[in-house]
């Protein structure tokens, strides 16, 4: 039997019996398969198919689709009001930094506050040191009562003299109905002047007011803001003068509610008058057991008092001048601030 060669150098090519394709005996006829061509409405399909399981499993379990819903929507809620918060922050940041060379003080860098107690009400500077040129209240009809003014006023001079970088500011608003429009701070810079600043004039320059606090806290909390105001920074260190009983107040009621660093905070008290000072340490006990309970004065007999201070309805302008703790004066609880603060 020959072999019948098909080239030569060639091998052998299996013959195929049919096409490619499934061949239909009936018809006669081949059916030939296309390739899939990747569909457009792909991801569509997907997603339907997500949306599909989720409702299956809604209808599962749908207490605890309902708490996974509250969850993710709270969170959601929490995440944008944050952003919002942070982005109102800046933007009222960049309103109200003007730059260094736009402040009146912007070298300065330390606080001086001298609390207000009183309003002075007489046409002459002439009598400063007695009790009727002043507007005082039932408990401070004292003998030697205008001479503790003046001694806190002389204080917090005296303090500023020693640190060309303290900013010196008398704190205290209008807070006597009867005293007319006059504001604690006013008296007191007055005063200072009528005194010729206790022979140290270069303080002048470097002495301005606080003129809204009704209370001894926001006497600081102000105090701070207005020194954003006036040097476009917040102040490295703090000294506040008043009335040597009023120190664990200051220096560690108030100091905590403002979460400022112990070790940058400093006291400087004189002493009231002997005849009243029994009184004044009794009242000093309750008011400080209310600031216990209330830290920032914001609810209770410490916010009527406040109210109470407030004769003439002067709109408060903080925090415009110190938009970084703006929180910190919409705060009101028992418990520390739990914001970020610039000092902390």
């Amino acid at each position: 039997m020959s072999n019948y060669s098909f080239g030569s150098g060639s091998t052998p090519k299996s013959f195929s019996a049919y096409p490619r394709g499934d061949f239909d005996l009936e018809s006669g006829t081949i059916r030939r398969h296309r390739k899939r061509r990747n569909s457009r409405l792909h991801p569509f399909k997907m997603i339907k198919s997500i949306r599909n399981r989720l409702l299956y499993y809604c209808k599962l379990r749908p207490l605890l689709a309902f708490f996974i819903s509250l969850s993710l929507g709270v969170t959601i809620f929490i995440v944008v009001s944050l952003y919002e918060s942070h982005y109102r922050e800046m933007n009222n940041y960049r309103k109200y930094d003007l730059g260094s060379d736009k402040y009146p003080l912007p070298e300065l860098r330390n606080l001086v506050m001298v609390a207000g107690h009183s309003v002075y009400t007489s046409s002459s500077c002439g009598k400063v040191d007695k009790e009727d040129s002043w507007f005082l209240e039932t408990y401070q009809k004292n003998p030697g009562q205008a001479a503790t003014f003046l001694a806190h006023i002389q204080e917090g001079i005296e303090i500023a003299a020693k640190d060309d970088a303290a900013l010196l500011l008398f704190s205290g608003g209008e807070t006597r109905k009867d005293a007319g429009p006059r504001s604690e701070a006013q008296s007191y810079w007055a005063v200072a002047e009528s005194k010729g600043w206790f022979g140290k004039e270069n303080v002048r320059l470097r002495a301005l007011t606080e003129e809204h606090a009704r209370d001894s806290f926001e006497n600081l909390l102000f105090s701070v803001c207005r020194f954003r105001e006036l040097t476009g920074t917040y102040p490295q260190n703090i000294t506040v003068v008043s009335y040597d009983f009023k120190e664990e107040r200051f220096a560690h009621l108030h100091r905590s509610a403002l979460g400022f660093p112990e070790s940058r905070f400093f006291y400087s008290g004189t002493p009231a008058t002997s005849t009243s000072k029994e009184g004044a340490l009794k009242g000093e006990a309750l008011v400080r057991t209310q600031f216990q309970e209330d830290p920032f004065g914001c609810q209770g007999s410490l916010y009527r008092k406040k109210l109470g201070r407030d004769p003439f309805h002067r709109t408060i302008p903080y925090p415009n001048g110190c938009p970084e703790i703006e929180g910190l004066f919409r705060y009101c609880g028992e418990i520390p601030y739990p914001g970020s603060l610039p000092w902390a």
